[in-house]
């Protein structure tokens, strides 16, 4: 692979500087925002984690699955959270491999990423226990950089819900990549809970970064405005530097080596996206935008703004408002609980189609039954780091064995449908 030196980031060093100008953003520290954790909060690199240790549930497609990371630096735009002068994003890649021999096991979070995870989590799922879990020990069911099967395969892109890391999609992404599909997951930086980052940059602290969310971001129409352009953007972005990677040249600007034959895998002319909540939002709304997505997977998101006053209703994102010309899926659960303002944009959606969008729902199921907490709440539950009551809230009363075939067949069988591998 070739790197890309003009994709270099002016800034990238092993020391931090602090940027003069601060985004707007940045400074609004109502509204469910803070730019930085609190120093007693942070985590100490040097203490192990312990305590209750998670597993994935395996994936059941016929392929080995390997795994990449790629750091990806947006020059062209500053971050919307912090004074970073340019928009950094991390992606971890998923895909069927020829062989993992010799190659390790990847973590579904990186190791200072889990051991902060436990904290960081905390102000936006309250759910989660406040120690106990050891979150940095869950092992993937992907061997790191292991080289590529070459055939052209349809590639599909994660937008996690938020505050949420995208190693909490990877379950599905698994799955799908065992089934013939390169999944790219998505970090949100600013917005994902925490993320780590190879390398220091000018006005960030350290290389973990964590949410600047510090509740429910319906409740501040410009900070859920600023989310969803920035994923939307970010995700554009993504699908940008894949276009590098699949010329063969390498999109990562530290020039980090790259799986063997990875380039030759992306179908970049069949291009899916899906997400979770803010994800689903994003999804649906960057297909609108980007003509090169054929299909998307709206896991329960909103696809109207927040209200802008009691008694009035937000403004419907385009893709509600004009309909879809290209397929779209709608999945949602019976536990959602705010289900007028769901309802509104999602039937606008309907109403507006120029083709059939089909919509399901899954019973006794609650909104992070999508993610990984689908396997993980009942575990916590059983070790008494949970209690039935904040297992509902997460994610319903279902049991794991139901709902993760469950979601695992509406993903899978859609993209089949649409994008399939051939």
């Amino acid at each position: 692979m070739v790197r890309d030196e003009a994709d270099r980031p002016a800034g990238i060093d092993r020391r931090r500087v602090i940027a003069s100008a601060v985004p707007a953003a940045a400074l609004v520290l109502a509204g469910g925002v803070a730019r930085a954790r609190p120093a007693s909060a942070r985590p100490a690199a040097s203490r192990p984690a312990t305590g209750v240790v998670l597993r994935l549930p395996p994936p059941t497609g016929p392929y080995a699955i390997g795994t990449g990371t790629l750091y990806l630096v947006d020059r062209s735009r500053p971050d919307p959270w912090e004074p970073i002068p340019v928009r950094e994003v991390m992606v971890t890649v998923f895909y069927p491999a020829r062989t993992v021999r010799g190659c390790p096991v990847a973590p579904q979070l990186s190791a200072e990423a889990g051991q902060a995870f436990g904290s960081a989590a905390r102000p936006t799922h309250a759910q989660l226990p406040a120690a106990g879990v050891d979150w940095a020990a869950t092992s993937t069911h992907a061997y790191t950089n292991a080289p590529a099967r070459t055939e052209r395969r349809p590639v599909l892109l994660y937008s996690p819900g938020g505050a949420d890391p995208r190693g909490m999609g990877t379950g599905v992404a698994e799955e799908l990549a065992s089934r013939g599909y390169v999944v790219v997951c998505i970090d949100h930086p600013g917005d994902g809970a925490v993320v780590e980052f190879p390398v220091d940059m000018a006005g960030r602290e350290g290389r973990v970064r964590w949410t600047v969310l510090r509740f429910d971001p319906r409740t501040d129409p410009g900070l859920f405005r600023t989310m969803i352009d920035t994923r939307i953007a970010d995700t554009r972005f993504v699908l940008d530097r894949l276009t590098v990677l699949a010329r063969g040249e390498n999109p990562d600007p530290t020039g980090a080596p790259l799986p063997d034959g990875l380039h030759r895998a992306l179908d970049l002319g069949r291009v899916g996206v899906y997400g979770h909540s803010a994800g689903g939002t994003t999804a649906a709304e960057t297909m609108y935008e980007d003509r090169r997505i054929a299909a998307a997977i709206n896991l329960e998101g909103y696809l109207d703004h927040p209200s802008p006053a009691p008694g009035r209703d937000g403004e419907l994102y385009p893709i509600a408002r004009d309909g879809t010309d290209r397929p779209l899926l709608l999945l949602d659960t019976d536990g959602f609980p705010d289900r007028r303002s769901l309802e509104r944009s999602w039937s606008a959606l309907l109403a507006h189609s120029r083709r059939h969008v089909p919509r399901h729902r899954i019973e006794s199921a609650a909104h992070h039954v999508f993610t990984d907490h689908a396997v993980f709440a009942p575990r916590l539950q059983a070790a008494g780091l949970m209690s039935a009551a904040d297992r509902i809230s997460l994610i319903g009363a279902i049991d794991p064995a139901v709902s993760v075939p469950t979601v695992r067949r509406y993903v899978q069988g859609f993209f089949a449908r649409h994008l399939p591998t051939r």
